[in-house]
């Protein structure tokens, strides 16, 4: 049986891949910050007790800024791949906490190489890398466009995806960077733009919520659906020879798209609903992303199945669902045309 260390487990990302592990036989081992409060709500449709004999999905406390506790894991663990996704992911909060992004989305990955390294195993290394790197660099972006950080976890991300490239050719270890455009889906957190919009217009409609307030609604991303990203993780991690790559629909959109969109979906009018609140500006913006994904639609045969009105009607479905409302059930319909035999649970 394949083992697998995901870090970042209890995110939108980790969630899906673990699933996805499991279904392909893997025992999932995630690793977990110590909380006060439970924050596992991702993972509990999939979760059983570690103690238990059966379990393929087994929870490690510990912690990235830690190279003891990241080596200790590895050697106890041993697994065949390490996926690491655990990150400070928030864009505007990174302005906030730049030394603290620092230290989990950038020297991480260090320490993790490293641990690599010194245990000397054959230990495969995903990279969650992000398009954000390319930053002011103009779209459209690929494996070879220079890169140009706009952010304290754009800059973070660069640091950690140029020790990955270092890992692999100074020490010849299987180390790759999945260099992802924006991807959403129903578990997207909450502090996020998509999420948030989607979440509020649920919230409105059960007379919870009477007013959304949003940033710059004039940037544009290349958004696409967390579950195929999910997918490319793994197949990125099968090929013969570490490679980077770049994922993304190769469409873009802006905000103020996305934020129309949802709310034409359940038939209210943006305007009466949406303030605009300097807040959630960034002091440096990227102005618009999006993928040329030639490279793996070539080598990987990627291509997406899920467009952005599919993605708006998934995540208002699962956000009213959540709530107790009735859905409008278009999203539902999307999933299960476009993935009858999907392997994961929950959406």
């Amino acid at each position: 049986m394949k083992k697998a260390l995901i870090t970042g487990i209890t995110g939108q990302d980790g969630s899906y891949l673990a699933e996805l592990l499991l279904s392909k036989g893997y025992q999932v081992h995630g690793l977990i910050r110590r909380a006060s409060t439970f924050n596992t709500q991702r993972l509990e449709h999939i979760y059983v007790d570690s103690h238990n004999e059966g379990a393929n999905l087994r929870l490690h406390y510990g912690d990235l800024s830690s190279f003891e506790q990241i080596s200790n894991i590895v050697n106890n663990i041993s697994p065949q791949e390490i996926y690491h996704l655990g990150a400070q992911s928030h864009v505007r909060v990174s302005f906030d906490m730049p030394v603290y992004t620092g230290d989990t989305t950038g020297l991480a990955t260090s320490r993790i190489l490293e641990a690599v390294r010194i245990s000397g195993k054959k230990i495969k290394f995903y990279q969650a890398s992000s398009s954000e790197m390319f930053g002011k660099t103009p779209p459209p972006q690929n494996e070879r466009t220079i890169f140009a950080p706009q952010s304290p976890y754009a800059a973070a991300k660069l640091y950690a995806y140029w020790m990955v490239v270092n890992y692999r050719e100074g020490y010849n270890m299987f180390s790759c960077n999945g260099i992802l455009f924006n991807h959403e889906s129903p578990r997207r957190g909450e502090t996020f733009v998509t999420r948030k919009i989607t979440r509020a217009i649920a919230n409105i409609l059960a007379k919870r919520q009477k007013k959304i307030f949003l940033g710059n609604l004039d940037a544009k991303r290349d958004w696409g659906y967390t579950p195929e990203y999910v997918e490319l993780m793994w197949r990125i991690m099968q090929e013969k020879e570490p490679k980077d790559y770049v994922i993304g629909t190769g469409s873009s959109y802006s905000v103020r798209e996305f934020l129309e969109l949802a709310f034409k979906y359940v038939g209210l009018d943006s305007e009466k609903y949406v303030e605009i609140d300097q807040r959630y500006f960034r002091p440096t913006e990227v102005d618009a992303l999006i993928s040329d994904s030639s490279k793996a639609k070539n080598e990987l045969a990627w291509r997406p199945r899920i467009n952005l009105e599919d993605l708006v009607k998934i995540m208002i479905d699962a956000d009213m669902r959540a709530i107790g409302l009735n859905v409008i059930g278009d999203g539902d319909r999307v999933l299960q045309e476009k993935f009858p035999n999907r392997w994961w649970k929950v959406d």
